[in-house]
Parts: structure tokens; sequence; C-alpha cells
């Protein structure tokens, strides 16, 4: 009985929520907000929100309850939503892989790289994102979606902001075991940087999921899917990267002798052959990490660490920071996160957007 009384008590909690009717406190973003430095956007605190999610999840979704939200009541927090395992992410193909990405990017990220003028620094966002039949700007955005967040998630997407960088990018070649690719990636979201790619040499080759090695790092991440070394090799150097192969060879440099401010991709090899030939021809420089055991090379995910980890830590010695993005940048990114922080955000843009619209001819 009492263990069906606590079961009856829990339920009720995951249900508590709290909905506050929108006035003129809702917070609004304005241009000069955009310009401060380490955009620290001071807002009004939302009223407080008790929810627990814990065993309901499945049985009722994000979007149901938000639909039962009224549509004069400000709908709850939003919570993180996004289901993607990158098992999802890696069976699908590269424009289904772009479509995860909100903001418009650049040129220079397909076929037509070649006519594009090589970047100083790479950057692949446009201050664009379609919101149904407008597009919105990444002020308009983050003023659309900020009474959506709770302040200690928007805290931490500030301080993950102001220390990414897409100046050190990483990239897994051939890779077959998934927990090697999860780790990777995890590492990757860890120490700051922003892009990772994989390169498939085999396009009918999927990996198995392991979510619980990566802990939801593929939703931050900007993941790129390649179907050869060649083809995403000449796009990253296009982009401005130096492309940095891991090897044992005669001619490999230590990393530790490796300036790493410069723009690099660092590459990673498959568990058991390595990296590949092509990989080692095309690329500009191979690097080694010094190693004083009985052993001769690390796991994969290990050393994609290891390297990772030295490369910030080089730019953190040599420039003072890691994270490198301009105002504007961190603005675009901030918005980005904002739009991937849960399903329903695409909703609540188009709804801003229709609004946005009604008011311009209401001016007319």
């Amino acid at each position: 009985m009492s263990a069906c009384k606590t079961l009856i008590r829990t339920s009720l909690l995951c249900f508590e929520f709290r909905a506050r009717i929108p006035n003129s406190s809702i917070r609004h973003f304005s241009s000069s907000l955009a310009l401060h430095p380490g955009l620290r956007f001071k807002t009004h605190k939302l009223s407080s929100i008790s929810r627990h999610y814990n065993g309901v999840e499945g049985a009722i979704s994000m979007e149901n309850l938000v639909d039962m939200v009224p549509q004069n009541v400000t709908p709850e927090v939003l919570q993180d939503s996004c289901k993607d395992a990158i098992e999802v992410l890696l069976s699908k193909d590269k424009d289904d892989i772009a479509r995860l990405m909100k903001f418009e990017r650049r040129p220079g990220n397909d076929n037509g790289f070649k006519n594009y003028h090589k970047p100083s620094r790479w950057f692949p966002y446009l201050d664009d994102v379609k919101a149904g039949d407008m597009c919105l700007n990444s002020a308009e955005v983050l003023e659309a979606l900020d009474p959506y967040i709770m302040e200690s998630r928007k805290d931490r997407f500030l301080n993950v902001v102001n220390n990414r960088s897409y100046s050190v990018c990483l990239v897994v070649e051939g890779l077959s075991d998934f927990g090697n690719v999860s780790a990777a990636f995890r590492s990757a979201d860890a120490l700051g940087l922003q892009s990772v790619h994989v390169v498939s040499r085999d396009g009918s080759k999927r990996y198995k999921d392991n979510r619980h090695v990566s802990m939801g790092a593929e939703k931050w991440l900007d993941i790129e899917l390649w179907n050869s070394t060649k083809e995403c090799f000449e796009i990253l150097k296009s982009r401005g990267y130096r492309i940095a192969t891991t090897h044992l060879g005669m001619d490999a440099v230590s990393l530790y002798d490796v300036d790493w401010s410069c723009p690099t991709a660092i590459v990673v090899g498959n568990e058991h052959r390595g990296i590949s030939n092509e990989a080692l021809e095309l690329s500009d420089l191979h690097c080694s990490i010094p190693m004083r055991g009985m052993v001769d090379s690390f796991n994969v995910s290990v050393a994609a660490g290891l390297l990772m980890h030295h490369a910030v830590y080089d730019r953190t010695l040599r420039m003072g920071c890691h994270g490198d993005l301009t105002l504007k940048e961190r603005q675009i990114l901030l918005a980005e996160f904002y739009l991937r922080h849960n399903t329903n955000s695409i909703s609540i843009a188009n709804e801003y957007a229709k609004r946005k619209a009604a008011r311009s001819l209401a001016e007319l």
C-alpha cells in the first residue's frame, strides 16, 4: 500500500507546473544588448516551476503539454527533448544532417566550395534562419525563445558559447566501434570544439548506438558526414584548416611541437588499420603522442581526447583562451543552441515570425 501511495504522489508531481500570463514583463532584446561583452543579457525571472519527468516522459510528450496550455498563457519552460541518438544521425544522409543545424550556413560546405573565397577563419552560420514563410535573425530568435528557457540553462548556454571555437575540429575516419565515436564526440563537446566530421570508408556501414557514452553531446555539435576522405579534406582546406593526421611514422612530429593556434583539423583513424594511406598523403602534417610504456598505441577515442585537450591547452597558453568567436558569432551560436534546445523551439519561433508579420501589416 505504501508503495502505491508513493507511486501516486510521484505521478502527481510529474504533472505539476505553473504557467504565467504574458504581460509587459516579457523580455526583449535590443540591438545594443547584442554588443555587450560576453553576451550577458539581463532578464526578469520567470515564476518558479516545479516539474519532474522521470517516469512519464514516454507517456506524455512536451508537444502534448504545450498543446494543453491555452494560447493566452505562456507555455512552461522548455526541457531537453532531443532523442536522436548518434546511430540515427549517422544513418542519415548529408542533407538530413544539415537540416539539424538550424541557421543558414555559408557557402563552402558542399560541392560548390571551390568557387567560394577561402576564409581566414571559418564560421559556418549566417545570421538568418527560416521561420515558416519568414526569416529571423539571431536577436529575434533570442527574444522569441528567452521566456521559455530556465535561467540556469541560459547561463549554461552562455558559458559554453563563450568557450566554443571552430578553429580546431575533429575528423573521425572509418571508425567501426561506435563506442569510440561516441566517446570522441563527448570529448570534443567537453573541450569546446564545435565542429566534428565523420568519414565513412563503407557507405553502407552503420554504427551501433551508445548514447550513455556520448551523454547527448551530438545534440550540441555541428556534425558533418562525408563519403570520402578526399572530399572531406578538400572542403576543410577550402575553409582554411590545416590537416593533421595521427601517425607513428618517422616524419611525425610530437603534438607538443605543433602550434595549435593555427586552424587545424585533427584526424584519427580506424581502430585496427589506423589512418588510411589516402589521408596520410592528403594531410599537411603527421603528429604523434609520445608514449613511455611497452605498448605503442592508444585507444582511438583516448588518442582523440589527448590531442584535443593539448590543442586547447596550447591555444590557451598562446592566445589567452580557446574560445575565439566574435560577439556576433557568439550571438548567432547562442540562438542556434536556443533552437536546438527543444523540439518546440522551432514552432515558437514560427509563431513569433507570424506575430512579427501581422504587426508589419498593421503598421502599413
